[in-house]
């Protein structure tokens, strides 16, 4: 049995491509702006089984992180009222104590 031929075909554009007009092309001329709109991460193998879908990992992530902002909105919230806390404290004696200061 034969092998085909190896030999190209010297032209294998259509007529209507102008070569001339292409110009040289510009390596990385979009790089950029790919890298501006993509975020990748790589997660390991076993959380890859978990999270089947870029939908799921954020699906995930943004519980997480609306859990930690509440958990942090709460103890902001707590430390801004202890100090008030202790001071109304100081100020008036506790019930049943002897020799509470004023």
């Amino acid at each position: 049995m034969k092998k085909g031929t190896t030999r190209r075909r010297a032209d294998e554009l259509r007529a209507e491509y102008d070569l001339t007009k292409l110009g040289s092309g510009v390596r990385g001329k979009y790089y950029e702006e790919a890298v501006a709109g993509t975020n990748l991460v790589l997660i390991e193998p076993e959380l890859a089984e978990v999270f089947p879908s870029s939908e799921s990992v954020n699906r995930a992530l943004r519980a997480l992180a609306d859990t930690a902002a509440a958990t942090v909105g709460q103890r902001r919230r707590r430390l801004a009222t202890e100090p008030q806390q202790r001071a109304a404290a100081k100020r008036k004696p506790a019930a049943g104590r002897k020799g509470a200061r004023r």
